[in-house]
C-alpha cells in the first residue's frame, strides 16, 4: 500500500471493504440531469483510484438523454474531447444494498488539475461556502414523489390499478410491497427515511428524508433515487420521477425544504419569537430572494420539457410567483413548524431536477435576498389559483426553452451558479427543446389528420 492507501481515511473504508465482501465499488458523479455515471471498478484496484482518480469524458456533460452531444457547451469539440478526472470523496462510501457485494462513491471532478466549474456537485459546494463565510449553514429536506409502472400487454399502466386514496399505506396500493423494501434499503444505507405513503394518484407514493446540511442532502438524495430505480426494476417495475407521466395522471413535485442554522448553536436561524409569525427577518429576506429570482431558478428545477406540463392552475403545482403561510396554491409555502421547524418550502422543483443544482440555485437566490435584505411583500391569502390577479402576479415560465432564456438573463444566478455551467446547460436544454419541437406527437396526429 502507498502513503495515502494506509491512511487514517482510507483505512477505515478498506476494512469496510473487507468485512463486508465488497468485490465492485462503483465511482460515480451526477450529470445535469442529475443520473449517477458511473465506472465498476475491482475492490483490489479500489485504492489506487483513491489516490489516482478515474478518467471519464468530459463531453459527457454535453449529451442529452438520447445521447445526442450539444454544440457550444464547452465540454466538447472545444476540449478535443478531452478527459476529466473523477476523485472518490471517501466520506460518501456506501454499500448498495440491491446490488450483491457493491458499493459506491461519489466522486468531484477535475480537469487539467482544476475542479469542473460546471461539475452539479461543484457547484454546491462553492454556494454553501458563501453561507459559511457570514456563519450560516444551509439545511435542507427532500420531499419526493414519484410512480410506480408495470409493463402491461408492452404499455406501462400502473403499479396498483385499485382507486387511490392519500395517505395509505398497505398491500391495497402497494400488493408486492415495493415501497417497504425501497425504504428498507435507504434505512439499510443509512439515508435516514422519515416517512412512506401513498399520494394522491394510483401508483404514486412519496418516500421523506430526513433534513440535513446541503451536501449531505444532496448526496443522499443522489443516492436515494437509485434505490428508488434499482429496486423497482429488480422487481418488475418501473420507478419514474418524471414530472408528468401521462396526461390523466397529476404532477410528480420536489418539495424543497430550506432552513439556516447557526454553526455554533445549531439554532434555526429563520425562527424568532419576537413576530407575530414567528419568522425571523432573515427568513424574510430569504423569502425575498426566492421571488426575486423564481423565473430565472425555473430551468433548474423544471429542467425537462414535460416538466412545463406540471404548471397549470389547479394542479397543487406553481402557477403565480406568490407566498404564503401554510398554503399550497403558492410558489413558496410557509410550513406551520416554528422553532427548529421553521422553514421555508419551495413548492416548484419537480422530481426529475437534480439535487445538487436545485439546491445551489434555491440558495443562491436566497443568499441575494439576505444579502439585499429583499421584501418579499405580503404572503398570500386564500387560493391563487382562483383570485390572483393575472394582470398584475408573475407567472412561472410555461416552457424550457423560456425558462432557459430567464436564467441566461438573471445576472447575479447566473453568476452564482458560473458561466460555464449556464453556457453548457443551456446548449443541452435548448438541444432538447429544439428536439422536441419538431417532433410530431400522437396527440397531433389523432387531432389533425382525418380532419384536416
Amino acid at each position: 500500500m502507498t502513503a495515502q492507501e494506509s491512511s487514517p481515511i482510507v483505512e477505515p473504508i478498506l476494512r469496510q471493504i473487507e468485512a463486508a465482501h465488497i468485490h465492485t465499488v462503483k465511482i460515480e458523479f451526477p450529470d445535469f440531469y442529475g443520473i449517477a455515471r458511473a465506472k465498476a471498478v475491482p475492490a483490489r484496484h479500489f485504492p489506487h483510484v483513491v489516490e489516482h482518480g478515474l478518467q471519464f469524458a468530459f463531453p459527457t456533460f454535453a449529451l442529452d438523454l438520447a445521447g445526442n452531444p450539444a454544440s457550444g457547451t464547452g465540454t466538447a469539440e472545444e476540449t478535443g474531447y478531452a478527459d476529466m478526472t473523477a476523485m472518490p470523496d471517501l466520506s460518501t462510501f456506501t454499500v448498495l444494498p440491491w446490488e450483491p457485494n457493491t458499493a459506491a462513491v461519489i466522486a468531484d471532478l477535475y480537469y487539467k488539475g482544476e475542479p469542473v466549474a460546471l461539475a452539479p456537485r461543484h457547484i454546491l459546494k462553492r454556494i454553501v461556502a458563501e453561507f459559511e463565510k457570514r456563519s450560516m449553514t444551509p439545511i435542507v429536506g427532500s420531499e419526493l414523489e414519484f410512480y410506480l409502472l408495470k409493463r402491461d400487454n408492452g404499455s406501462w399502466q400502473t403499479y396498483s390499478d385499485k382507486p387511490s386514496m392519500v395517505y395509505t399505506w398497505n398491500t391495497t396500493i402497494d400488493p408486492d410491497g415495493i415501497t417497504r423494501k425501497i425504504y428498507s434499503a435507504v434505512e439499510e444505507m443509512g439515508h435516514r427515511a422519515l416517512a412512506v405513503a401513498h399520494e394522491f394518484f394510483p401508483g404514486q407514493f412519496e418516500i421523506n428524508l430526513d433534513h440535513g446540511e446541503a451536501l449531505d442532502m444532496a448526496d443522499r438524495t443522489f443516492f436515494f433515487k437509485q434505490a428508488v430505480k434499482e429496486v423497482a426494476w429488480q422487481n418488475g417495475l418501473m420507478a419514474t420521477f418524471m414530472a408528468k407521466p401521462r396526461s390523466d395522471l397529476g404532477g410528480s413535485g420536489y418539495h424543497l425544504h430550506l432552513s439556516l442554522a447557526d454553526p455554533a448553536t445549531r439554532a434555526n436561524l429563520f425562527y424568532d419569537a419576537r413576530t407575530p409569525d414567528r419568522l425571523s427577518p432573515l427568513a424574510c429576506h430569504f423569502i425575498g430572494g426566492q421571488m426575486e429570482h423564481a423565473r430565472g431558478l425555473t430551468a433548474i428545477f423544471a429542467p425537462t420539457v414535460n416538466s412545463y406540463k406540471r404548471y397549470v392552475p389547479g394542479a397543487f403545482a406553481p402557477y403565480y410567483v406568490l407566498w404564503g403561510y401554510d398554503n399550497r396554491t403558492c410558489y413558496v409555502r410557509i410550513p406551520p413548524e416554528r422553532k427548529g421547524g421553521t422553514r421555508v418550502e419551495n413548492r416548484t422543483p419537480d422530481g426529475v431536477a437534480n439535487p445538487y443544482l436545485v439546491f445551489a440555485a434555491a440558495l443562491a437566490a436566497g443568499l441575494d435576498g439576505i444579502d439585499r435584505s429583499l421584501d418579499p411583500g405580503a404572503p398570500y391569502e386564500g387560493d391563487a389559483y382562483m383570485t390572483a390577479d393575472p394582470s398584475r402576479t408573475p407567472v412561472v415560465p410555461q416552457y424550457l426553452h423560456e425558462a432557459i432564456t430567464a436564467l441566461e438573463a438573471d445576472e447575479f444566478l447566473s453568476t452564482m451558479m458560473g458561466p460555464d455551467f449556464v453556457k453548457a446547460f443551456g446548449a443541452v436544454k435548448r438541444l432538447e427543446a429544439q428536439r422536441f419541437r419538431a417532433h410530431v406527437t400522437d396527440w397531433e396526429f389523432n387531432e389533425y389528420a382525418f380532419h384536416l
